[in-house]
């Protein structure tokens, strides 16, 4: 017998610790997004609007790597690990490019979650982890043709990884998860005891 495992959905993972100076990097980063979480007001009232359990600048600002070097410094980074995603995933951009679109800061308070959900309009999406106390969620990774398993019995609980409908994805400072824009994913309530801090992204095809 032989099984060919197709149209698999593949993660790209990293980490930011083997870079030079990472720890400073991270402690500037965080430091960085909780200025933003106190001082964007806009960002504040939105997350408050929206049920956003803690702070996100997703709708309130557009520019974090004009307005700050250490995002800059982030775009460049997360650019080359772009690039190679975008490699192995065999994709063809007849002459064009994947440019990152927007970049938005996370800081999740304790017991916060964030719904499932993709990210329409773009390409390649993703997170870059910076605070990840004890108890933090996890990314939990949902099988894209779960909505088309009509009268399927579930995976049993010793099913591999790449049989389960669910994935749930530990992260650790310095780690970034990039995927598909269209897969959906989701932030299950966040367990630890202080704010679980993130950065995402998106790039689109230019």
């Amino acid at each position: 017998m032989t099984l060919r495992p197709l149209f698999a959905t593949p993660i790209y993972e990293a980490t930011l610790t083997t870079d030079r100076s990472f720890e400073n990097f991270n402690s500037e980063i965080l430091e960085a997004c909780e200025a933003l979480a106190d001082e964007d007001v806009a960002g504040r009232a939105w997350s408050r609007a929206h049920g956003y359990g803690g702070y996100t600048s997703y709708a309130s600002l557009d520019d974090l790597p004009q307005r700050m070097s250490v995002f800059a410094d982030l775009k460049r980074r997360l650019d080359r690990h772009a690039r190679a995603f975008a490699e192995a995933l065999h994709l063809d951009l007849g002459g064009r490019r994947l440019a990152l679109d927007s970049l938005w800061v996370n800081v999740l308070k304790p017991g916060a979650g964030h719904s499932g959900h993709i990210h329409p309009h773009s390409t390649l999406s993703g997170t870059v982890y910076v605070a990840t106390p004890p108890g933090a969620s996890a990314l939990r990774i949902e099988d894209p043709r779960l909505p088309l398993m009509m009268a399927a019995p579930p995976r049993r609980a010793d099913a591999p990884e790449e049989a389960r409908a669910f994935v749930y994805l530990q992260p650790q400072p310095g780690t970034i998860y990039m995927w598909e824009s269209w897969l959906r994913h989701e932030v299950p309530p966040n367990r630890a005891r202080t704010p679980r801090v993130s950065v995402s992204f998106n790039y689109g095809w230019r």
